[in-house]
């Protein structure tokens, strides 16, 4: 995983238990679900990926990788059974895409960055579809950027979310944010 991404994977590893099942949204190059499979070889982990590209790379690096629009390509028997959902989901704020290294394009499309006018419309999707998919108990990590965390907090605990943690980098920059779907209704 890129360095940004490693708090988000560090925590993604100690939530899923060994046998556990855990969804990669926005998979990429599959590097999360790679190093998840990797520290929990009995897991099953599972990946989607709306870029051909992407799920092509990410199935030639081992990865189980469906294509499609976030959870929509995932199969309807993972409803309810997943102990982690991580993603590394688009969040820049869309005026902010100019800002980008001239580089950053070279590879990927805006798409893969772009999200929305606030940098949360797919963060927000994923929060409130990952509820679906995710175990009560299960967690869900996403990667943001900048404030983000702030403005999700009051959205997570509306739909059911718990035990809010922002990470941070090595550098104390808030890098993701960890929650806890709720136990009981």
């Amino acid at each position: 995983p890129r360095w940004q991404s490693e708090p988000l994977t560090r925590r993604a590893i100690e939530r899923l238990p060994a046998t556990g099942v855990a969804i990669d949204l926005c998979t990429g190059t599959g590097a999360i679900a790679r190093t998840l499979t990797t520290a929990r070889p009995s897991a099953r982990v599972v990946a989607s990926d709306i870029d051909e590209r992407a799920v092509a790379c990410a199935a030639a690096n081992g990865v189980e990788v469906y294509r499609g629009d976030l959870f929509e390509p995932l199969p309807g028997t993972l409803a309810g059974r997943v102990d982690v959902v991580v993603g590394v989901v688009p969040y820049v704020p869309t005026p902010a895409l100019p800002l980008l290294q001239r580089d950053t394009f070279a590879f990927e499309s805006p798409l893969a960055y772009d999200g929305g006018p606030q940098g949360t419309d797919i963060l927000r999707r994923v929060m409130i579809d990952s509820p679906r998919f995710l175990r009560r108990g299960g967690a869900l990590l996403l990667e943001l950027g900048g404030t983000q965390a702030d403005a999700l907090r009051d959205d997570l605990a509306r739909l059911g979310y718990v035990d809010v943690t922002v990470l941070h980098d090595e550098d104390g920059d808030a890098r993701g944010i960890e929650a806890t779907l709720r136990s009981k209704l």
